[in-house]
């Protein structure tokens, strides 16, 4: 009687083997792809001097207390048929027109972030070209060409259509 012995099989001719490395296979390749979203993309939010931007938030109440003496008030709208912010500018209930910056900054994405110079009419009012205004949620600040003053407030125009920044002291926020 003759008896056959199987052969053996190599071990990569097997299925449990190539099973078995399948689960860290695909953390590897996981663990790769997010490495590079992180090193293409990174966190815009994190500054390098805190330090230096702690002493800068004294600076921007002045400028904030500045445009509450001058009683600093601004409407505006997006018009997006015709590509344009449109709105008055005011300064104790009278036109305000000096030029001034309105500055649209984008709520991640720092390169997105827009700055517009505006020159409003005798009567304070202004339209500016601005077309593909995302709708987002922007912090829109105003703020004097000399930036010696400055208001701003969180803005979705497609939500809330026009904005109102009248500037508004703590002491007034707090009587609300």
């Amino acid at each position: 009687m003759q008896t056959t012995i199987p052969t053996a099989t190599p071990w990569y001719a097997q299925r449990w083997p190539w099973l078995l490395m399948l689960g860290p296979a695909t953390v590897l390749v996981g663990g790769a792809y997010i490495t590079s979203l992180a090193l293409r993309h990174p966190d815009a939010m994190v500054v390098d001097d805190y330090y230096k931007q702690g002493k800068a938030i004294n600076q921007d109440l002045r400028r904030e207390r500045l445009a509450a003496s001058l009683g600093m008030a601004a409407q505006l709208r997006y018009v997006a048929d015709a590509g344009r912010i449109e709105g008055v500018i005011a300064s104790h209930g009278q036109p305000f027109t000096a030029p001034f910056a309105l500055r649209f900054a984008h709520p991640t994405l720092p390169r997105k972030d827009i700055l517009l110079m505006v020159k409003p009419d005798d009567a304070g009012r202004f339209s500016v070209a601005l077309p593909g205004l995302e709708a987002t949620h922007w912090e829109v600040v105003v703020e004097g060409a000399l930036h010696d003053w400055k208001m701003g407030r969180s803005w979705d125009w497609a939500k809330e259509g026009e904005l109102a920044i009248p500037y508004v002291t703590p002491a007034q926020a707090g009587a609300q």
